[in-house]
């Protein structure tokens, strides 16, 4: 099974440990960190969605029309506008970048990020629309005659879309999550389901958690896995270990001085230290405070640091001892990794050249031994019946 990369596609310098330096979209630097994850071996780059965060989707078009190889995973949120606007939106940037998007759906994970652009949603009431809105956006993309629809959040009659996607029968869609919810919703709609990196017991857990709702939802194709984290590397155990708690120790200063936003309490304008509204940081502050340190490489101190935010949780070694740890989620059956480094045109410069070619042979090394062991049970099959 190939495996693939994900980088991120920042429109800007900043990140947990290092001040912005640019513009919120700059668009060389924009340009600068694609075509270092281009020219690097990652074969895509994830446009992310915050509330006031420039617009992805105007940014991974300028990109698209830039580069001729890297791939687009667009992060998009369903409260911010209607499915067949975003269905034309995404057929047309597919058509910008000749066939190299796939779209990850945000049904939100707090309600203050949320309410910052008008969604006064339910956590359960927003996975309801997601799966509504990503049916039709599928639909839109798919039909050729006119449609109507009317469902819990969307009504509409006779729409039938222009403009459609160059990949057929349909661009790839993306969804993430931790909840119950999440994964019935995931399950039923997601090509690739987007978990943050956890232990190799629980991400097992998780994966199977996808594999039941998808069953459940009468599929018989499964989702794609993929796993996100916070790579730190150096050219020693010990060196990178010294960057990793310099690393957590700048975060720390950062959140202290303000310099980082800390979390909301829910429902109020006060900064405080409330618990994580969606499951996924509550697992990841969970599994934090279980221990610092699992498997091979797996550091939770970083997602400490950040109240459980995002993707947090780091892999500490040389590059050699990274590239094995994601081989080990490779063995679980995630074949897409998702890293994002504290610098971030360094990092993607350094886990390019240092961790994605090891990765790569090794698992060339793996579905090879795989191919050779099927070839010789089909022999032997083949003997048995002749015999």
């Amino acid at each position: 099974m190939p495996v693939e990369f994900l980088g991120i596609a920042a429109t800007a310098d900043g990140s947990e440990t290092n001040p912005r330096t640019t513009a919120a979209f700059d668009r060389d630097y924009t340009l600068r960190l694609a075509r270092a994850h281009e020219d690097h071996g990652w074969d895509r780059v994830l446009f992310a969605y915050g509330s006031g965060s420039p617009e992805p989707a105007a940014a991974a078009a300028f990109l698209a029309s830039r580069l001729d190889k890297l791939q687009i995973l667009l992060a998009h949120r369903p409260n911010v506008s209607y499915p067949t606007f975003a269905a034309k939106t995404f057929a047309t940037l597919d058509r910008i970048s000749d066939g190299r998007l796939t779209v990850h759906f945000i049904t939100g994970g707090t309600d203050h990020e949320q309410q910052r652009e008008g969604d006064f949603l339910t956590k359960d009431q927003r996975y309801e629309r997601t799966r509504e809105y990503i049916g039709i956006v599928k639909k839109a993309w798919t039909s050729r005659e006119p449609f109507d629809h009317e469902g819990s959040h969307y009504r509409f009659n006779d729409f039938v879309s222009d403009v459609f996607p160059v990949q057929q029968p349909r661009p790839a869609v993306s969804f993430g999550g931790s909840s119950d919810a999440a994964y019935a919703a995931g399950g039923a709609e997601a090509d690739i389901y987007c978990l943050w990196g956890e232990p190799l017991a629980r991400t097992a857990e998780q994966i199977e958690r996808v594999r039941e709702a998808a069953r459940a939802a009468g599929r018989t194709d499964l989702p794609r896995i993929q796993v996100a984290f916070r790579p730190i590397i150096a050219p020693t155990e010990e060196l990178a270990w010294e960057k990793a708690h310099r690393t957590v120790a700048t975060v720390r200063a950062r959140r202290e001085s303000g310099a980082l936003a800390p979390r909301r309490r829910p429902g109020t304008s006060t900064p405080g230290a409330a618990a994580p509204e969606n499951v996924g940081s509550q697992r990841l502050i969970e599994i934090a405070e279980a221990g610092e340190r699992y498997d091979r490489a797996l550091w939770t101190q970083t997602a400490a640091a950040t109240g459980g935010a995002g993707n947090s949780n780091a892999l500490v070694g040389t590059p050699e001892t990274v590239a094995q740890a994601l081989l080990d989620y490779y063995d679980l059956g995630v074949d897409i990794l998702s890293a994002r480094g504290y610098d971030l045109l360094g990092d993607a410069i350094d886990f390019g050249r240092h961790v994605i070619p090891i990765v790569r042979e090794e698992v060339a090394k793996r579905d090879a031994a795989k191919a050779a062991e099927r070839a010789e049970r089909d022999r032997h099959q083949l003997i048995a019946v002749q015999a």
